[in-house]
């Protein structure tokens, strides 16, 4: 395999912006609900085979790249990181809008 032709995957830096890399993320997002979680999430998969989501789609290197990119953790998959995500959302004058899982599609 040339190298023109090797595989290059889309994630977000941590300010939100995509940039190409050579490994695959080991998160994927929403892009409307601004929340990450596990590849594997149920709730993912099935807002997936619903369709639409898709488009919405997104992928980071780690969790730290996601949280910095301004995302937060999915109540489904990633329970722990929810609750201590909740936990430090209240008294914050911004409310919590979105679904707490990454089925955030319409």
């Amino acid at each position: 395999m040339t190298a023109a032709a090797k595989r290059t995957y889309t994630l977000l830096d941590p300010t939100g912006l995509p940039y190409r890399s050579p490994v695959p993320g080991t998160l994927g997002g929403h892009r409307g609900g601004r929340l990450y979680g596990r590849l594997d999430c149920p709730s993912a998969a099935r807002a997936l085979a619903r369709g639409g989501y898709q488009r919405d789609r997104v992928f980071f290197a780690d969790e730290a790249t996601a949280v910095a990119a301004g995302y937060r953790p999915c109540s489904d998959c990633l329970p722990e990181a929810y609750r201590r995500w909740k936990a430090g959302q209240e008294g914050t004058t911004r409310p919590d809008t979105t679904e707490g899982t990454c089925d955030a599609s319409p």
